[in-house]
């Protein structure tokens, strides 16, 4: 049976299959189980054919273990289910639709990269000053307009308040423009012309309508307005939609992010079912207790308790550190001791609120020789010579690609130079032609002998590799553009080792397209860049379990569990971050990813804080966290750095305070098993008492 092994909750999840149905799913409450077999269940149970079910993910990571869980429960006919993230299932959509909306079908995805490239290239050309305005600002106003569906020319007609807004307008516009002229879109553009397909071709939407008559959403409470909006659409026809969702783990508002899509779930549709899964089967009650008692402070969200049949566990341990350093030697110290007691590696996760503090854990680590993996660093497809290849692929897939075209111009050299490049666009956009068109003009353009004898042979390379594409697989024809451009032999034969290092990565590349044409038999180059493009960053990572320490954002846990988890910096001004300290969405959205970082532990919690610490070369000194304050002390084991405790202060002894600076102590006393310094300070500040086991004061020679 489908249902077997899951609780009551689950069960009628999986087996509600009619009408709207909201699955409130609180952390490990195994909500990808219920999900896939709820899928499982309409094919096999309900003979609904698999064609007619959508499943959508926040990653393709996602989407691959619900595929490969959904065919070990129905077999070959997962194959027919579409399953993926919003964007890919609007590739799919726009792959067979694009020319509706005025693009081809080999339209080209852009990358964050060249998006950003773009971005300036279309600040230069309306004459904007990009140290005045700030091209990565510019940038994410223009996705947060997409994500808004505010279409480039509405904005530019209402752009009046500020000269920000006129330059974020102006920009906007010419941007999608050059898009369009690109036969490109960029990720926000997925969802957005998808419903602008939609909406003027009601035809199409009746088919997908049609299609998709049993629609999934997994994470819906990170759902944005242009998502919300395209499975409303997709909905409106039999409204079988199941979407699951936690409001608790909302923790993406910086990105469009809108938790009201769930908290108004029933207000869309008055006739939802809830179903509420409220058993957790990663965590101790320890743990549990913890998170359930923060995230009770929170109003914007649906109440449930969750609860385990799993053991009461060790109470949760709290590490007040000195400073950075000190916390840093703490959480080294502490794995090092799990690993004696026959531990690994791998069971442990450092979660951090800001990449910027990572460092400190870094130094410590790399001085006690324990291994570690940063989630979100440089990927693969990332470095510079995987993106040359990708460039190439994309312009031989896509002839109108002019980002794409520009950054491999002269690479490897070939005296096509900044001026030459300058005079071809000038060409190009006078003559309303592409640029790879105006390539094969070159005498016309009025370039000198060697300038344009190298254009034209550029040229004459690219329509030789475009023409060979047809009848070859992917690998077969990257192979092919390596050989025919030059590429590896760029990086195989140069002096610089760590640059000769890049022609291994270019094979390395050749393993991903076996993989992609074993899976995909019979697909294009273009198929192909789009798998590729609409990778997230998790997805990009190793899925080998690595027997290192795993160090990441505590948004970057958000779907992971380890073992024993280290959440450090619980300090007002770190976290809840400084930018979040003085609005109420903000503060809950902060609590929310205590939430999160909180669930991902199995079985052991530690949480530090300093009591001081320096940020950007500035010292700072910072209370405890409120949420530190949330969580019940009788779940917390609480300890103070053996640091800060200096009983060797003597009566005449210099000393210097961090906030207070240089003083000297006129007296010693105790008070409550504490000692406190009254202490002479050479500022204004005058004589304080201090209590030295809470800040951290240094001896002065005199």
């Amino acid at each position: 049976m489908i249902t077997d092994g899951l609780n009551p909750e689950q069960t009628l999840a999986v087996r509600t299959t009619e009408g709207p149905l909201l699955v409130l799913a609180g952390a490990g409450s195994g909500k990808t189980s219920v999900l896939t077999r709820r899928i499982a269940y309409i094919i096999g149970e309900r003979r609904v054919d698999p064609w007619n079910v959508l499943a959508i993910t926040f990653t393709n990571k996602a989407a691959r273990e619900m595929n490969e869980r959904i065919v070990k429960l129905v077999g070959k006919k997962a194959g027919d289910i579409w399953i993926g993230t919003f964007h890919s299932i609007c590739v799919k959509i726009l792959r067979r639709e694009a020319e509706r909306i005025g693009y081809s079908p080999t339209f080209t995805i852009l990358d964050s990269d060249d998006q950003m490239t773009l971005i300036k290239q279309s600040m230069l050309d309306l004459n904007y000053d990009l140290k005045q305005y700030e091209p990565e600002l510019i940038h994410y106003k223009i996705s947060q307009m997409k994500n808004e569906l505010e279409a480039a020319d509405d904005v530019a007609a209402t752009a009046k308040r500020s000269l920000l807004d006129q330059v974020v307008a102006s920009t906007y516009r010419l941007y999608q423009r050059r898009l369009k002229d690109s036969n490109a879109f960029d990720f926000d553009d997925l969802i957005g012309k998808t419903i602008e397909l939609f909406s003027e071709h009601p035809d199409v939407l009746q088919q997908y309508q049609e299609k998709f008559r049993y629609i999934h959403v997994d994470e819906y409470q990170d759902t944005n307005r242009a998502q919300y909006q395209l499975v409303q659409l997709l909905a409106q026809r039999y409204r079988n939609i199941c979407v699951v969702g936690d409001a608790d783990q909302a923790i993406y508002r910086w990105r469009g992010a809108d938790i009201s899509n769930i908290l108004n779930f029933e207000r869309d549709y008055p006739e939802a079912q809830v179903v509420k899964l409220e058993q957790n089967y990663r965590s101790t009650e320890t743990i549990l207790h913890a998170a359930n008692a923060v995230i009770r402070h929170n109003s914007q969200r649906k109440e449930k308790n969750l609860w385990s049949g799993n053991e009461k566990g060790a109470n949760i341990q709290i590490f007040a550190a000195l400073d950075q350093e000190d916390e840093g030697f703490y959480v080294a110290q502490t794995i090092q001791n799990h690993v004696q007691n026959d531990g690994k590696y791998q069971d442990c996760a450092v979660l951090y609120r800001a990449n910027s503090q990572s460092r400190a854990i870094e130094e410590a680590f790399l001085q006690a020789a324990i291994p570690y993996r940063i989630l979100g660093g440089m990927t693969f497809y990332d470095r510079r010579e995987i993106k040359n290849l990708m460039a190439y692929l994309k312009v031989l897939s896509n002839p109108q690609d002019e980002i794409s075209l520009l950054r491999i111009i002269n690479v490897p050299k070939r005296s096509i130079g900044d001026s030459t490049v300058k005079r071809l666009l000038d060409y190009a956009h006078e003559q309303e032609l592409t640029l790879l068109q105006a390539l094969g003009h070159g005498e016309k353009v009025g370039l000198s002998g060697r300038a344009a004898q190298a254009v034209l042979e550029f040229h004459r390379l690219l329509e030789q590799l475009a023409d060979m594409q047809e009848g070859l697989t992917v690998t077969e024809f990257v192979s092919l553009v390596l050989q025919r451009t030059g590429l590896r032999d760029l990086y195989l034969h140069h002096p610089k080792e760590e640059e000769r290092n890049r022609a291994d990565n270019l094979d390395e590349f050749l393993t991903v397209t076996r993989s992609f044409d074993r899976r995909h038999p019979n697909r294009r180059v273009s198929d192909f860049l789009a798998e590729v493009s609409l990778l997230s960053d998790i997805d990009k990572g190793s899925d080998q379990e690595e027997a290192k320490v795993q160090m990441m954002t505590l948004h970057a846990s958000k779907g992971l569990e380890f073992d024993v988890v280290f959440i450090v910096g619980f300090e007002e001004g770190i976290f809840p971050h400084q930018r979040s300290m003085f609005d109420s969405e903000g503060i809950e959205e902060e609590r929310n990813l205590c939430y999160v970082g909180i669930t991902r532990a199995r079985k052991q919690l530690f949480i530090t804080y300093c009591t001081e610490r320096t940020i950007y070369g500035q010292m700072q000194i910072n209370d405890p966290s409120r949420f530190l304050l949330e969580i019940p002390e009788d779940l917390t084991d609480r300890h103070v750095s053996n640091s800060m405790y200096d009983t060797n202060w003597s009566i005449g002894d210099r000393v210097q305070h961090p906030k207070w600076g240089i003083g000297v102590i006129l007296d010693i006393r105790k008070q409550e098993e504490e000692s406190v310094l009254q202490i002479q300070f050479q500022s204004k500040i005058g004589c304080q008492d201090v209590l030295p086991g809470k800040i951290r004061l240094k001896r002065v020679d005199a």
